[in-house]
């Protein structure tokens, strides 16, 4: 057979699990060879800035731990993960209401290896997970790579709806579908930004628990707030709700730790999962994760991270009223996201490679749907870039937008 002009041929193609084929490249990451260019100003990836951590908190830490526990940080680990790190996280989660065990606590090599556990562990093809719409773009291809479908739930600035979820539920269980999660960021949600009010989250929990739904909550952001904390963590409202947390977000991302709260049954099972695929967490980042948080301020950093963060995103509303005042956006109370809706008709996707070639980048409201929704939608991140670098990077981002408004314009007319 001739080679494909202009293709690579791949001579296992036959050879591949029905789910490699679900495969592909996260619109986010792809972005990211573009967003490195330094006359490029990146409104795209999720990236913390990590420039406001001191360095020097870390280096402590590690040169403690190295002189103190260097052996063990450096051999293999359990495949639960460490339990002074586990008590420690704990305390971290009691921040927002939750009680538990550390027993029932499994470290995972970030909140998105926790969730690839749980989706090895719940999903079969076929099977149908629910969240919101939009919804975090990571999980989206998870779910995707175990071949199960996403029903997305209409989502306004108080979070999901729960009269909008009774109807999924029902349309499903008409269709003879097996839903297997309810999948929710219920704080300063990626990539909307918006938070489940507190009125819902009871409404949500209760919907779920009579159609028998786990109900899986991913919480990177809840400690991130500006001015007030966000209602309470759904597992402090119900035992039986799986939760995820990270340090990617609170900490640094390139230690690559995270944890899965779960009822005994499942925990022993993703403990068993995490063994079979990767033996154990790192102990290393574990312990130094540990010992920076018994040394250093760590709620303090946080408190620093709300300053940073805020400021950003105060940046960022400034601009989208300067230069972009009739278009709608979200306006969240924490995280590092704004939630775009561009007029009818405006495709993001189709105008990112003008919006490069201005010199800015964000990511298209595609991305967070997993059924093509989204095309006049974008998200605008503003947690990496200085509020100069937001200004600008909204500014030329409003030159694109303007210029396709002139162009429906001048097409209407004609």
């Amino acid at each position: 057979m001739a080679k494909p002009t202009g293709e690579r041929f791949d001579h296992w193609i036959d050879s591949y699990a029905k789910r490699a084929g679900s495969l592909s490249v996260s619109e986010v990451r792809a972005l990211f060879a573009v967003v490195s260019r330094p006359e490029v100003v990146s409104l795209a990836g999720g990236m913390p800035n990590v420039s406001s951590l001191p360095k020097e908190l870390i280096t402590e830490s590690f040169e403690k731990l190295m002189s103190t526990k260097g052996d063990m940080a450096l051999q293999y680990g359990g495949g639960q993960g460490d339990i002074t790190l586990r008590g420690q996280i704990h305390d971290i989660m009691a921040l927002e209401g939750i009680s538990s065990s550390v027993e029932d606590l499994v470290i995972t090599t970030g909140s998105q290896h926790g969730l690839e556990l749980l989706a090895g562990l719940f999903l079969d093809e076929g099977d149908v997970v629910i969240a919101e719409g939009p919804s975090y773009v990571g999980a989206l291809g998870i779910f995707r790579h175990y071949l199960a479908e996403v029903e997305h739930v209409y989502t306004d600035n108080d979070g999901m709806s729960p009269e909008a979820l009774e109807q999924a539920i029902a349309k499903l269980k008409k269709a003879n579908k097996k839903i297997k999660l309810l999948y929710l960021v219920p704080n300063f949600a990626n990539p909307s930004g918006v938070t489940l009010s507190a009125k819902r989250r009871p409404e949500i929990l209760a919907i779920a628990k009579r159609n028998n739904i786990l109900v899986v909550e991913d919480n990177p952001y809840g400690l991130l707030y500006f001015d007030k904390k966000p209602p309470k963590a759904l597992r402090s409202i119900d035992d039986n709700v799986i939760y995820l947390g990270s340090f990617s977000k609170i900490l640094v991302p390139g230690f690559r730790v995270g944890y899965v709260l779960a009822p005994p049954p499942i925990r022993e099972k993703l403990v068993l999962a995490q063994e079979s695929a990767i033996l154990c967490p790192s102990a290393f980042s574990q312990m130094l994760i540990s010992e920076y948080l018994a040394t250093a301020d760590w709620q303090k950093q946080v408190d620093t991270f709300r300053g940073v963060y805020k400021q950003r995103k105060d940046a960022a509303l400034k601009a989208m009223k300067e230069y972009l005042p009739s278009l709608k956006t979200t306006k969240p109370d924490g995280g590092f996201y704004l939630w775009v809706d561009l007029p009818q008709g405006m495709d993001s996707k189709a105008m990112l490679p003008l919006a490069v070639k201005e010199l800015v980048a964000y990511t298209p409201g595609t991305a967070f749907y997993g059924d093509g929704q989204g095309k006049n939608k974008l998200r605008i991140c503003y947690s990496y870039p200085t509020p100069e670098r937001i200004d600008l990077g909204i500014k030329r981002l409003s030159n694109v937008i303007n210029l396709q408004l002139d162009l429906q314009q001048t097409f209407g007319k004609g």
